[in-house]
């Protein structure tokens, strides 16, 4: 059989300060539990170990006040070093800031916004830096805050590993320790029993019939080693109740602990490779947009470009179009060159006929001036 499988046998002594040799017993069976009705003691033990009871009560002396002293100690001795143990696992423990690093982990996360931009005229006037070196600084500041954390959760989880390890060596120790004390209050109450109804009754049998002072007294401390023997078995009672609180109690912290390596361990797995995939999309769809942005100047430049040169051939093609169906000599060019010669003509002709006239009255005035200087020479001749 394993031995992790194996249970701890529970023991008896009466002398509890004593090295002892463990007693032979099957293994403890699991403890029967039941909601608002009396537990039945006898019933949680084996054959065997119920025949281990049987035979230890025989070996004890309720005379005996040293016996009776350290009747059960050791097993309420092993109580208290678990009771010490489950303290100091609390102790050293701090939950508590395992669960601020979560928060902190989460607030980090959280507080790293890639598309966080800048307002204002400040922001105005870095609009035109690169985004995507900003956006690496700010995954890089973050990225280191966030190993940190993840490093300091591992190192808890790895003590709660060796914790939840511990606590499960304590609960079976504490089962052991309850089927001891089980055990112990079985074969005193057996014992108890056997002695007050035997030797008791018999010594208050003797002293009624012999009257004797020293009869009466006899039954009188036999009752009283019995009355201080129960109180003895009470005492074990109640910490046999603390055992079985302890059950309970130590599964509660281990169950924390689990919880809380769990949750750890989902952050680990889960969360931390969840952001980084996020942060490998934002920095691709960085690229992405860097790519669309220069893609699209590119576009808008060959757009303008082949729009400049439709307008530069359109006007081109025109006005080759217009001088190619000019004539040499435009018309209006010959209608005015003509208007002109007309009007040259009309003018010569004009000056021509003012020409023509004065002509006639010089010829006219000639003739008057010529006969004027006739008769003037005639006159003279005659006188």
């Amino acid at each position: 059989m394993d031995e992790k499988n194996t249970m701890e046998m529970p023991t008896l002594t009466l002398e509890p300060f004593a090295d002892q040799p463990q007693a032979a017993a099957a293994q403890a069976a699991p403890v029967n539990e039941k909601k608002a009705e009396p537990v039945d003691m006898e019933s949680t033990l084996s054959e065997a170990e119920k025949k281990m009871v049987a035979d230890f009560s025989e070996k004890i002396d309720i005379t005996n006040s040293n016996m009776v002293l350290q009747y059960g100690a050791d097993a309420q001795k092993k109580l208290a070093g678990f009771s010490e143990s489950a303290l100091n696992n609390v102790r050293t423990k701090d939950l508590g800031e395992v669960g601020d690093m979560i928060t902190d982990l989460i607030g980090e996360l959280k507080g790293f916004n890639a598309e966080e931009e800048e307002k204002g005229i400040f922001g105005f006037f870095k609009k035109q830096t690169n985004k995507l070196e900003v956006l690496k600084t700010k995954y890089d500041k973050a990225e280191v805050n966030v190993e940190k954390i993840a490093h300091m959760l591992e190192d808890h989880q790895i003590q709660l590993f060796k914790d939840i390890a511990l606590l499960d060596q304590m609960y079976e120790k504490n089962l052991v320790n309850f089927k001891e004390l089980t055990m112990y209050i079985l074969a005193g109450k057996q014992k108890l029993s056997k002695v007050r109804e035997t030797d008791l009754a018999e010594l208050v049998r003797k002293a009624e019939a012999t009257g004797k002072a020293e009869d009466a007294q006899a039954a009188n401390d036999l009752a009283a080693l019995c009355d201080r023997f129960e109180k003895k078995l009470h005492d074990l009672e109640l910490t046999r109740m603390v055992s079985v609180q302890m059950g309970p109690q130590i599964r509660l912290v281990q169950n924390n602990d689990t919880l809380m390596a769990e949750k750890i361990q989902t952050t680990l797995t889960s969360t931390l490779p969840l952001w980084k995939s996020q942060m490998v999309l934002a920095l691709g769809l960085e690229h992405s947009n860097q790519a669309m942005k220069a893609q699209r100047e590119v576009t808008d430049m060959t757009n303008e470009l082949l729009r400049k040169n439709a307008e530069t051939l359109k006007m081109g093609t025109i006005n080759v179009a217009r001088e190619s169906e000019r004539g040499i000599v435009d018309i209006e060019t010959l209608q005015q060159t003509n208007n002109t010669l007309i009007e040259t003509l009309d003018e010569v002709i004009q000056i021509q006929n003012e020409g023509r006239q004065k002509r006639r009255e010089a010829e006219a005035q000639l003739g008057r001036i010529e006969g004027e200087l006739k008769q003037k020479l005639l006159e003279i001749n005659r006188g």
